[in-house]
């Protein structure tokens, strides 16, 4: 089971327990996070206006800076060079949820499945 989720103009496909790094999101260290699925995979593949009963969650781990880009212009003959830098600022998350449809109709199946339990069975 999968989701593709959308943040920071980016999409990513996540599973539970993955961490990965997005785009700097707004919490400090430990705050949660809804990502917006983009598609949902288990059973079969959600998408579009069935994304309503999907929820991905996700825990800040951190916060932290990229490596740093050196951006250099010349124009030869003119004398012109202008040399700048850019550092993005990033997230580290873990997705620690995510609730589909068929996750939970296969929890709810699986619980049917064990059947009543030893005292109900011996009355």
């Amino acid at each position: 089971m999968y989701a593709i989720v959308k943040t920071g103009g980016k999409q990513y496909r996540v599973e539970e327990g993955q961490t990965l790094l997005v785009e700097r999101l707004p919490g400090e260290a430990g705050a949660k996070v809804d990502l917006e699925p983009v598609l949902f995979r288990s059973d079969d593949v959600l998408f579009g206006d069935d994304l309503g009963k999907v929820k991905v969650a996700a825990e800040v781990v951190e916060h932290l800076r990229g490596p740093k880009l050196r951006v250099f212009k010349m124009k030869p003959k003119r004398g012109y060079r202008k040399r700048a830098g850019h550092r993005q600022e990033l997230t580290r998350i873990k997705i620690t949820k995510i609730d589909g449809p068929r996750a939970t109709k296969a929890k709810a199946g699986a619980a049917a499945k064990k059947g009543p339990s030893d005292e109900e069975a011996s009355e």
